[in-house]
């Protein structure tokens, strides 16, 4: 019968598993993940089809960089980043307080607001286009009822990023209320009965307790939601096409319509210049998130 035996003092440490446990994940990453990465990079400079290519060096950034949309890409991204995360912070922070409050049906509540996380984003699109039809749509038709004439949602250059924006919402604000709630149930309770015994209202316990406490989650859902807005493309695909127009055209979707122009070099170098983007944007954004929450 083996005997554990406490580390030798002086001796370095060890992990619980030899080190080739670690193989299979190292080649994992490797391959889904470190080849295609080096691999774009390289594709990103040169010309090239599926059975030759050529070195033109850094020609295809400078021709992404001049197309005279990007601009307004590059605009939308973030405006449609910004509306969506912030959307899901706040909305998915208060019903997460209403669905860990004493209510009825709580438990089926939380069902029906995380069940649009699991339909195909493609599938929320095309009903999302059917509803917002601006004569025929079911929206419009439900506000014609009280005299108010609705808008074209989806055909309107000043609507269209927007009304894709809610959509998004609408769909992913179920991941963010889980997470919230996860948060809020990690809050000991002693908290609330130190606030209940100085005398704080419902409104006290919120500021004070709660939106503190659960910074973490919030944290995480502003990470999550700005980089998925940063990468949007399937929803504004299925729903406009990047249209009326260029009103709703993000860089992915500007990416996707170099690469069906049959310019993949060009392609490639977009998504170079996203993961760049993203990179700009949202690890300065995680330092700061985490910096805040170290302080506390």
């Amino acid at each position: 019968m083996a005997i554990a035996t406490a580390p030798v003092p002086g001796r370095k440490g060890r992990t619980a598993y030899p080190g080739w446990f670690f193989l299979p994940a190292a080649i994992i990453y490797g391959v889904l993940f470190l080849v295609p990465t080096f691999a774009s990079l390289y594709f990103s400079l040169t010309r090239w089809t599926l059975f030759d290519s050529v070195f033109i060096g850094l020609e295809n950034f400078a021709q992404f960089l001049r197309e005279p949309f990007l601009i307004q890409g590059l605009v939308n991204t973030v405006i449609y980043a910004a509306m969506t995360s912030g959307l899901k912070v706040v909305l998915g922070m208060l019903l997460a307080v209403m669905l860990t409050s004493q209510i009825v049906a709580r438990g089926y509540l939380r069902s029906v607001i995380f069940f649009p996380v699991l339909v195909s984003t493609v599938g929320v699109g095309i009903t999302f286009t059917v509803l917002m039809h601006p004569t025929a749509g079911m929206i419009n038709e439900g506000l014609a009822l009280f005299g108010i004439k609705g808008p074209g949602w989806l055909t309107d250059p000043r609507l269209a990023l927007y009304s894709v924006a809610l959509v998004d919402v609408w769909k992913g604000v179920g991941l963010a209320t889980v997470i919230y709630i996860a948060g809020l149930v990690a809050i000991p309770r002693d908290y609330y009965e130190a606030a209940r015994i100085d005398g704080a209202t419902k409104l006290q316990n919120f500021f004070y307790v709660t939106l503190p406490l659960s910074r973490p989650a919030t944290a995480t859902v502003i990470i999550l939601s700005f980089i998925g807005g940063l990468r949007t493309f399937d929803l504004i695909w299925a729903m406009t096409r990047g249209g009326p127009g260029f009103a709703s055209d993000t860089i992915a979707s500007v990416i996707y319509k170099q690469y069906q122009a049959g310019f993949y070099g060009l392609s490639t170098a977009g998504n170079v210049v996203l993961f760049i983007l993203i990179a700009v944007l949202v690890v300065p954004l995680t330092m700061f998130l985490n910096r805040r929450q170290g302080h506390e």
